[in-house]
């Protein structure tokens, strides 16, 4: 019977060092960022759009994993100067051609597996939901420590239309010439929790 208490005593204490280590950080939502990217035959569009909530689990100097949801009402355009212009593609892009602001007004992201070497250099396996469906996504990332921050990068690149937004799509729509919409959108982000 003692050594059964000693194994369970010795469980114990290895699992409360290890719950220990674990740390949620802080994620500041005024220095976190995500962009995003879409090109077409004739150029490329971009701009922001706000977190409203984010996490990271860090033990021993790695992220475990995380999630970060983002406000699609927030959506801006970034590279149109002319506010008409600005306005109506930030408008269309709210609409049911895109992302169906008023009906998903939040996307996000779960990771399910962050794969390190060095605690710099990331693999990241996910789950994307926008427009209420959710699919797989691999991206690589990367983790640095400035002083008590720790800063997480990314760059996430889907096929809109894997999302319902099909919109000048060359898969779903014949003809459109220079009107076509590319597949891929980008996601930058950057995530900066405090220790």
């Amino acid at each position: 019977m003692k050594t059964i208490a000693l194994i369970f005593s010795m469980l114990g204490l290895l699992w409360t060092n290890s719950a220990s280590n674990l740390e949620a950080l802080n994620i500041s939502k005024t220095e976190s960022t995500v962009g995003w990217k879409a090109a077409k035959v004739t150029g490329e569009h971009w701009g922001k759009v706000k977190i409203s909530s984010a996490n990271l689990d860090y033990q021993n100097g790695r992220i475990t994993s995380g999630s970060f949801e983002i406000d699609m009402t927030s959506i801006t355009v970034e590279d149109i100067k002319d506010a008409n212009s600005n306005a109506r593609l930030t408008n269309h892009l709210k609409s049911d051609d895109f992302f169906s602001v008023e009906k998903f007004n939040k996307s996000s992201m779960t990771i399910t597996e962050a794969k390190t070497s060095n605690g710099k250099d990331y693999e990241i396996k996910g789950n994307l939901v926008i427009k209420g469906i959710s699919n797989p996504v691999t991206f690589p990332a990367q983790v640095t420590e400035e002083g008590n921050k720790v800063i997480a990068t990314g760059k996430i690149t889907f096929d809109r239309t894997k999302y319902d937004i099909k919109y000048r799509s060359g898969n779903y729509f014949e003809n459109l010439a220079d009107k076509l919409i590319y597949d891929e959108v980008t996601l930058e982000v950057k995530l900066v929790g405090m220790k």
